[in-house]
């Protein structure tokens, strides 16, 4: 069974001022599941960046005060390695190449069409946590990140959105520890709230249904990690 829109379980920073432009994409990103903020300045962006953990940062160039081009270098420079896409209005050559010289890892003319913005998130992040394909198979488990579906031994998984998105969360991270305070930003944005618990919950429904396909460790006082059974 497919599992519901909106289930992508990864947190996205929108960086534009344009209050419109601001809440399509928000709109269009929350309804494929993504946690989304949003701020209107590079200083609001860099507070948010350095305080909280997100997957991806959505840039405008035109930005008041510093505007987007110095976003990219400050975040760059600070080390950061999450993935920026550059969205503006913006058309000429120079400002694309200038834009990823930078740093940017696309670059999207507005108007655009909100399922090409998601496909491109989807791609971004993919890359970033080294899946470089839509499918993911850790053992007997497999992953369509693309279309949103797993399958242990073949057998289609029905899992809620917020499980689909802690089982996405700790696949692209096998092998490695997930803090749960990493798990609750991944899941939601700061008009929403989720508690340790209902982690823990959502972790114990996986397990669940997962049975021994795959082994979800809980490393105390640290987090959780998805591991092949045969190395658990």
């Amino acid at each position: 069974m497919r599992v519901p829109d909106g289930v992508a379980g990864m947190r996205i920073l929108v960086v534009e001022d344009d209050v419109a432009v601001a809440d399509a994409m928000r709109r269009g990103l929350s309804a494929e599941g993504y946690a989304v903020d949003r701020v209107e300045s590079a200083e609001h962006a860099y507070a948010a960046l350095a305080d909280e953990h997100f997957d991806l940062a959505i840039v405008d160039l035109g930005l008041p005060g510093e505007d987007g081009f110095a976003l990219l270098r400050r975040v760059r420079r600070s080390g950061a390695t999450l993935p920026l896409l550059v969205v503006t209005a913006r058309d000429g050559l120079t400002d694309r190449v200038n834009a990823l010289d930078l740093g940017a890892d696309d670059y999207l003319v507005k108007p655009f069409a909100l399922p090409e913005l998601a496909a491109r998130c989807r791609a971004l992040i993919r890359r970033a946590a080294a899946a470089t394909t839509a499918q993911l198979a850790i053992g007997p488990l497999q992953l369509d990140l693309g279309g949103r579906r797993a399958r242990v031994h073949g057998v289609p998984l029905e899992l809620t959105q917020r499980e689909w998105s802690v089982l996405e969360c700790l696949a692209l991270h096998t092998g490695r520890v997930v803090s749960k305070e990493r798990l609750i930003q991944a899941i939601t944005s700061w008009d929403e709230d989720t508690t340790v618990n209902a982690i823990e919950v959502h972790m114990s429904r996986l397990r669940a249904k997962l049975g021994d396909a795959v082994s979800i460790r809980t490393v105390r006082g640290l987090g959780y990690c998805l591991l092949e059974a045969r190395e658990a």
